[in-house]
């Protein structure tokens, strides 16, 4: 059986609407397009069954296999949505706001049955950045950041608190996506001197000074952001601060914390900020991108060893495809928007696109196709999407003269799209492909002249094309270096060679020749006193 054609949502200053994805791009008949202009949401649940949205009236919910609506929710300014995984439940949230005639409006966070649109828990959540509940994916327990704590409920059991974990000033916390036993990992900020730490607890074991499975500890961490592998094995903690007295863009970490106890910080090959840190969907390995323009992208194991080094480039982010066969490692924002795709089992490039002014990336669940958009509020002209095949061709490009604002997948159930072979040749399409500026722009007066200076230094290559440096391909700088250390052995071993000269024994008592006797025994005995005498110190 063929799998299905993905849909691909859009929401703009013209509503909602959906589309069939690639190969060929089409409105989608099942679903009435939405034309309120004041959409400020939409979001398809994890298996893709389901679609919900706001338009500035109401949520509503509806099945992406025929379109049916399932449920209209009153809730006219949610900004955020969220879908248990199972599908159970929509949580939705709204911007905080006290109404003194209408106290019980205050609560901002509401969670619904998706099937009767039945409010079912609400609750005040002031904070945007830590608003959405998380279930584990069996929907039997599902926790909440409150006031320095973490609330668990059970079963769906909202009214009841089952479980607490209390840890002095928590400010976030990540609960793995795994079957049971699930694990927690929580973040408390440093203060006053002490560092900021990150303990990973297996559920629902809180209480004790032995209930942590792991713990690390680090300083220069103003926040963190934890980042789950899918077996929920291990953590990675991206931590940074605001500034630092050597770089404005402050300092970074990347700490690597498993739930056997082991703990490691990441070895990064260059100064700079880190950029993007993301898990390949095997769980076994994870890839980091960092360092000063031009970035470095690094592959490592769980060990914390380096695999594999892409070597440097104009590059701030990296994407795995769903199936974990492609990575691609992507220059977006003020970068030009060059995407590099590598097969992660050959460790070869495949394709080395260009799509400018690119906002917002995504793999389509195929794990083949790639959407790239330009949106509002990002950048107001040139709104539009392309799609792209991973071997570098563009499939389809769609521009609008109002303001497009997302573009979203349709995701999948694992197995769905199962994996396939890595092909290397450009496959075929009708659409004019966009061209990438051949050179940097030379003012007249410096055209069909070489270049005096470089603009900053060459790109790295990838472990597999380094080849071993000579003389002819070494810049100044790195031959100038290269014979310093060649001198600096050299001398060093001469020095070892001297020494090893001075310590080996040589006879010190002169030979004894037999002495003429001149006849007279005064002098004899002053000759022998010279024969004898140490020689003096020779003058500086």
């Amino acid at each position: 059986m063929a799998a299905p054609c993905p849909f691909l949502a859009l929401r703009g200053a013209e509503g909602v609407w959906l589309a069939k994805g690639p190969p060929n791009y089409q409105l989608a008949t099942e679903f009435k397009r939405d034309e309120c202009k004041l959409c400020r949401v939409m979001l398809f649940s994890e298996d893709g069954s389901l679609f919900a949205w706001c338009n500035g009236q109401s949520v509503k919910v509806a099945a992406t296999a025929d379109g049916h609506v399932i449920c209209h929710i009153d809730k006219p300014k949610t900004m955020y949505l969220h879908f248990s995984p199972r599908n159970t439940f929509l949580a939705t949230w709204e911007p905080y706001a006290v109404n003194k005639n209408d106290p019980g409006s205050s609560q901002n966070l509401n969670i619904w049955y998706v099937k009767t649109g039945q409010l079912v828990k609400t609750f005040i959540q002031k904070k945007q950045a830590t608003w959405e509940p998380q279930w584990s994916c069996d929907e039997e327990i599902c926790a909440r950041n409150v006031n320095n704590e973490v609330h668990f409920f059970e079963k769906n059991d909202f009214s009841t608190i089952a479980n607490k974990l209390q840890l002095q000033k928590v400010a976030d916390f990540e609960l793995s996506t795994s079957p049971s036993p699930y694990h927690v990992a929580a973040y408390v900020p440093g203060s006053k001197g002490q560092p900021s730490f990150i303990r990973i607890f297996r559920y629902p074991v809180f209480a004790g000074q032995s209930a942590a499975l792991a713990n690390k500890s680090f300083f220069k961490a103003d926040k963190a952001d934890i980042f789950w592998n899918g077996k929920g094995t291990a953590i990675l903690a991206h931590t940074a601060t605001e500034t630092s007295a050597g770089s404005y863009y402050g300092d970074s970490g990347l700490h690597y914390v498993g739930i056997d106890g082991e703990s490691s910080l990441v070895p990064l090959g260059k100064n700079g900020p880190i950029y993007c840190v993301e898990w390949s969907p095997s769980s076994i390995e994870f890839c980091v991108v960092y360092g000063y323009m031009p970035a470095k992208a690094t592959l490592y194991n769980l060990k914390c060893e380096p695999v594999f080094d892409f070597g440097t480039g104009p590059r701030n982010l990296v994407y795995y495809n769903e199936q974990g066969t492609i990575i691609c490692l992507a220059g977006f924002g003020n970068l030009r928007g060059n995407m590099e795709f590598w097969d992660t089992k050959q460790h070869k490039l495949i394709s080395q696109p260009q799509s400018g002014d690119t906002t917002y990336f995504q793999w389509c669940p195929d794990g083949e196709h790639i959407v790239t958009a330009t949106t509002s509020p990002r950048l107001r002209v040139g709104n539009g999407f392309r799609i792209w095949h991973y071997t570098g061709t563009m499939l389809h490009e769609e521009s609008y003269s109002t303001e497009l604002w997302e573009a979203l997948w349709q995701p999948a159930k694992k197995g769905v799209y199962p994996e396939k072979r890595v092909v290397y040749k450009p496959i075929e399409s009708k659409v004019e492909q966009p061209q990438a500026k051949v050179a940097a722009y030379r003012p007249p007066g410096a055209r069909g002249q070489s270049a005096s200076f470089k603009v900053h230094e060459a790109n790295e290559l990838p472990s597999n094309m380094k080849k071993a440096e000579g003389p002819e391909t070494m810049s100044k700088a790195a031959l100038k270096n290269k014979k310093k250390r060649e001198a600096a052995k050299a001398k060093a071993k001469h020095d070892q060679e001297v020494g090893h000269a001075e310590k080996s024994p040589t006879s010190k008592t002169p030979a004894t020749n037999s002495l003429v006797s001149t006849g007279d025994p005064d002098v004899d005995k002053k000759i022998k006193n010279l024969l004898h005498q140490r020689p003096l110190p020779q003058i500086a």
